[in-house]
C-alpha cells in the first residue's frame, strides 16, 4: 500500500511537469514558426518559408494605400517568391533593427494563434501542428494604422 501510494504521488507531481514541458516546447515551436517568417522576408530567405508556412497557405491583408485599405489575397507560392525578393534590391529595412515583435496568444495540442508586429503590419496567424512541426496555415494582415 505504502508503495501505491508513493507511485501516485510521484505521479501527481510529475504529471503537471510533463505537460507544461510539451506546453513549452509547444510555444517555442509557435514562436520559431512565426520568426521565421518574419525573418523570411527581411533576410530574402524563401526557405524559411518552406520550413514555418503550410503549402495550403491562405493569406489575406489589408493595404493601406492612398488612405484605403484594399484587400490582397496571397497564397504560399507568391509569398515565397515575395521572401526571396521583398528585402532584396530596395533594401527596405535592415533585418538587425526592423520591427519583429512576435506573440503567441494560444497553444492547444494541434492548433495555435501568434500576433506579428513587424515593418509591414499587423499580422494574426492560426497554426497547426502537422507530423510534429508547427506550420502557419492562415494569417490575415493589414498595414499599420494610420495615427
Amino acid at each position: 500500500m505504502r508503495r501505491l501510494v508513493g507511485l501516485l504521488l510521484t505521479l501527481t507531481v510529475l504529471a503537471p511537469t510533463a505537460a507544461l514541458a510539451q506546453s513549452a516546447a509547444d510555444r517555442a515551436g509557435v514562436r520559431q514558426a512565426a520568426t521565421n517568417y518574419v525573418d523570411a522576408l527581411y533576410r530574402v530567405d524563401s526557405m524559411r518559408i518552406v520550413r514555418s508556412v503550410h503549402p495550403e497557405l491562405v493569406k489575406y491583408g489589408y493595404d493601406a494605400r492612398d488612405g484605403a485599405y484594399r484587400g490582397t489575397p496571397m497564397n504560399f507560392t507568391e509569398l515565397k517568391q515575395l521572401a526571396a525578393t521583398w528585402n532584396k534590391d530596395q533594401k527596405r529595412v535592415d533585418p538587425d533593427t526592423a520591427t519583429k515583435e512576435v506573440v503567441v496568444l494560444d497553444v492547444l495540442d494541434k492548433t495555435a494563434s501568434a500576433k506579428i508586429v513587424a515593418h509591414w503590419g499587423i499580422d494574426y496567424m492560426h497554426l497547426a501542428k502537422v507530423d510534429g512541426t508547427w506550420m502557419i496555415r492562415q494569417i490575415l494582415w493589414q498595414s499599420h494604422p494610420a495615427e
